[in-house]
């Protein structure tokens, strides 16, 4: 699995560090996501799909395989 974070469409709703926190944090000043690790291994991978179906900014992109 590839994670794929557009940081400009992100809306700091905070959802994916709290579903996906070995993947996904936050920035202190304005809230807006930061991507961990872009290749998460497969034990994140069911927490990396759920952050991304909930992102309401459908800033989260998974490339699968």
């Amino acid at each position: 699995m590839k994670v794929e974070f557009d940081e400009p469409r992100c809306v700091a709703a905070g959802q994916c560090a709290m579903v996906a926190p070995a993947v996904f944090d936050q920035r202190d000043d304005d809230g807006v996501a930061i991507l961990l690790d872009d290749t998460p291994p497969e034990e994140q991978h069911e927490a990396t799909r759920e952050a991304a179906a909930v992102c309401p900014a459908a800033a989260i992109r998974l490339v699968e395989g």
